[in-house]
């Protein structure tokens, strides 16, 4: 399968894939990286997709770059690689996981999707942040004051982060959405997940025995069944 590497301002990205019409734009996760989109690209491109992958700041090439992977950094260079897909692709579609989704939520929701899959998303992320505080015993009040506190599971809690998510909330989301939930994921509420799939009218298949992270041979195969079915 044909591959290019190749930079988007400062934002490198791989396109799998030969000339066409249409165009995921791939968004991995936390720890993840544009190579991410392998698999998903082996049955995309298949059916007659590109995929365009990105590097989220502090991931892939971009470790020893000076951004941060904050949605203040991250929005507006997904809006910049979304006004190049547009120019160049005429049906532009989502296939995110976990952090990635919400942060095509924040930066995408005005534009014309043609479809999103979404795996494992982190849908309310102010509940998720306040799970880490709880988990770390800090308080709303300290963190407040403290600005910044590292954590024992190796996340770094932020006053300024919870600041912005509880601005910045999602509240419009009309793309023809897809959510593949994990029925044993320890980050993401199904109840959270339920209410997003009824307030904006979402499909949701539930992968059993599937954890958060999809990585073993069965939960890559779950993956591969529903990407398959739907792309």
């Amino acid at each position: 399968m044909k591959n290019t590497k190749f930079n988007i301002d400062n934002i490198p990205v791989i396109l799998f894939g030969e000339s066409t019409e249409k165009v995921y734009l791939f968004i991995h996760g936390k720890n993840g990286c544009k190579e991410s989109a392998a698999d998903f690209a082996e049955i995309a491109v298949k059916k007659g997709w590109a995929v365009l992958s990105v590097d989220l700041p502090e991931h892939g090439e971009r470790k020893q770059q000076k951004e941060l992977c904050t949605p203040w950094v991250v929005v507006p260079e997904f809006k910049t690689v979304m006004s190049f897909a547009k120019k160049r692709w005429q049906k532009v579609a989502i296939r995110a996981d976990s952090i990635g989704a919400w942060f095509c939520m924040l930066s995408f929701a005005a534009d014309n999707i043609e479809n999103c899959l979404f795996v494992s998303p982190v849908i309310d992320m102010e509940r998720l942040i306040g799970n880490m505080m709880m988990w770390a015993s800090v308080s709303e009040e300290r963190l407040k004051f403290e600005k910044e506190i590292e954590t024992d599971f190796g996340e770094t809690l932020s006053w300024e982060y919870l600041d912005f998510v509880r601005k910045h909330p999602i509240d419009k989301w009309n793309a023809p959405t897809e959510i593949l939930y994990a029925e044993k994921d320890t980050l993401i509420e199904r109840d959270t997940v339920d209410k997003f799939v009824k307030q904006f009218g979402c499909k949701l298949t539930v992968a059993k025995n599937g954890e958060h992270w999809f990585g073993t041979p069965e939960q890559l195969e779950t993956l591969a069944r529903w990407t398959e079915a739907l792309v």
